[in-house]
């Protein structure tokens, strides 16, 4: 949580699925995010942040608990192969949807519309000008 790309990751997570998402409490994270004094912990970002990605429970089958989303993006982060292994799986996924549809595909033009709609969201949720 004191990287500026995994605070921003969570940011457009927040952004695209909880309406109750506070952003202007978000920039005082950014603007000190990667200095050797900036340190979040998870309570401090939802308290501020109104934040659903990520939970925490205490007691008896307590924890830290992330919306899949976010919990594939920290593996893939933590660990090369979990991020081959998301990616190998896309792509048998898709090979397999698409012999049963009889339908063709390349990886470029899915990556481009998933790409677009990002865009076109972020554009409607004014997060690009």
């Amino acid at each position: 949580m004191r990287s500026k790309a995994t605070i921003e990751f969570l940011r457009l997570w927040e952004q695209l699925n909880n309406l109750n998402f506070k952003g202007v409490e978000f920039d005082t994270f950014i603007f000190e995010a990667g200095s050797n004094a900036f340190t979040l912990s998870l309570s401090k970002w939802v308290e501020k942040t109104n934040a659903t990605g990520i939970t925490k429970k205490s007691g008896k089958n307590g924890g830290t608990f992330a919306h899949k989303d976010i919990a594939f993006e920290f593996a893939s982060w933590v660990s090369t192969a979990v991020k081959l292994y998301l990616i190998k799986e896309f792509q048998r996924l898709k090979d397999e949807e698409n012999s049963r549809l009889n339908l063709g595909w390349n990886l470029q033009r899915t990556l481009a519309k998933v790409n677009y709609c990002v865009y076109k969201d972020a554009i409607k949720e004014n997060l690009i000008p």
